[in-house]
């Protein structure tokens, strides 16, 4: 059974570190790298509010406006390269 794009995402967001760095380090796009470097509860969150529910950009918008602050501000700095 092949796998979708959405189920290599959900394995690689909630796999050991070990896995989640090689991927970061060849992301593709910044937030993929910042995603992957989340704590384990941001990544599951993803994985459950976007992932899950179809994976779309407004679906993303919506998780990332819910996310406490801290993880808002590092994807401020470490994204969009803003202070």
């Amino acid at each position: 059974m092949p796998l979708d794009r959405r189920n290599i995402a959900k394995r690689v967001l909630l796999a050991p570190h070990f896995v989640r760095r090689a991927a970061a380090s060849q992301a593709a796009a910044r937030e993929e790298g910042w995603l992957l470097r989340q704590p384990k509860d941001v990544r599951a969150s993803y994985v459950c509010e976007v992932l899950d529910k179809g994976d779309g950009p407004r679906l993303a918008e919506i998780w990332m406006l819910r996310q406490r602050r801290e993880v808002r501000e590092s994807y401020i700095r470490e994204v969009l390269g803003a202070d």
